[in-house]
């Protein structure tokens, strides 16, 4: 097994940026998130995984689509902002590179490519590292993921104590490897084997779930939500969004931004109706989504296990808990 001493894993990752941008875990005024490598924070490849999901890589948060200049009612000016620049992101946990492969699926798949999304993942070397150790809110084992790699990154890299153990997993990912070929050595090492100690028990849970759309159960589960969003915004695979214009005199620009299905405003429609009117229809549709509807579409969980949104939300709304409590729920057939 190639290995790379830790002490030489900041010469590595100079390597690396003299030819990309290169997105660490970092701590930034007491934020744990991706952040490119040179900026003002510490780097934190040690913890379990970063508060902020790095997803903002591939689907930002505010994005100017195109702008536009207007003369005579015409458009004499129309540009497209689609550039992508070349990046790597060091050190994702297997969760997320899995939230990565769900973003995957909705933005490059069933017909459709989101030609902002496909850019910049063409553009992105991902470089997992396995976690050692599991976090109290971590269940991504749970969700049928390894905690320990995921066979989706580029390059994948192992805990052994003093080093990290290197393994390229595909082309691109092996030419990465090849330069940082003067710091590499054979070594030997345990890789690592962790276990999540909150477990949950999937089997059977997206098909209960297909007949629980009408049970009281989600009037119940919703009780203390505060509709705040913290969930999704800390979620690696939410994906709702927002499309807006900007207009100043005769040029403007379209953007997308974030938004949440927590939010009433997301469904209201032009004429006032919204499908959902309350905090138990979103949670529903949250919770539907996250563990049915997107099983059903692209054969795997929208919940990668991550337990970010156990660890900030403000009233303790437990997903896991739910997926406990629905063996006890009764469904008409």
């Amino acid at each position: 097994m190639k290995t790379l001493a830790k002490n030489k894993i900041k010469e590595a990752i100079e390597i690396l940026a003299k030819e990309s941008k290169v997105l660490v875990p970092m701590q930034i005024n007491g934020i744990s998130k991706f952040a490119p490598w040179g900026s003002e924070g510490t780097l934190d490849l040690e913890a379990v995984n970063t508060v902020l999901p790095p997803k903002d890589l591939l689907f930002p948060n505010t994005e100017k689509m195109y702008s536009y200049k207007v003369s005579n009612q015409e458009i004499t000016d129309y540009t497209v902002h689609n550039e992508a620049e070349q990046q790597v992101i060091l050190g994702v946990r297997p969760c997320d590179m899995q939230s990565i492969k769900c973003m995957e699926d909705v933005f490059l798949t069933k017909s459709y490519e989101d030609e902002f999304f496909k850019n910049k993942r063409e553009k992105l070397l991902t470089v997992c590292m396995g976690c050692a150790k599991t976090a109290p809110t971590c269940f991504c084992d749970s969700m049928g993921l390894n905690p320990g790699k995921h066979e989706a990154a580029d390059v994948q890299l192992y805990d052994l104590g003093d080093s990290y153990g290197v393994e390229a997993q595909s082309e691109a990912g092996q030419e990465l490897v090849s330069k940082w070929q003067g710091l590499l050595t054979e070594g030997e090492g345990t890789i690592p084997q962790p276990a999540c100690t909150l477990k949950v028990d999937m089997t059977g849970v997206p098909e209960k779930l297909s007949k629980m759309f009408e049970s009281p159960v989600w009037k119940e589960v919703s009780r203390k939500c505060i509709g705040c969003g913290t969930c999704t915004y800390l979620c690696p695979t939410c994906y709702c969004f927002d499309i807006e214009v900007r207009n100043d005199g005769n040029e403007g620009y379209r953007f997308r931004c974030w938004d949440s299905c927590m939010f009433s405003e997301y469904t209201r429609m032009a004429g006032g109706h919204n499908p959902r009117p309350s905090k138990t229809e979103r949670i529903r549709n949250r919770y539907l989504h996250k563990l049915e509807y997107f099983n059903e579409r692209y054969g795997k969980n929208l919940c990668v296990g991550c337990g970010r949104c156990l660890a900030k939300c403000p009233v303790n709304m437990d997903i896991t808990l739910f997926i406990d409590q629905l063996k006890e729920v009764a469904v008409n057939e």
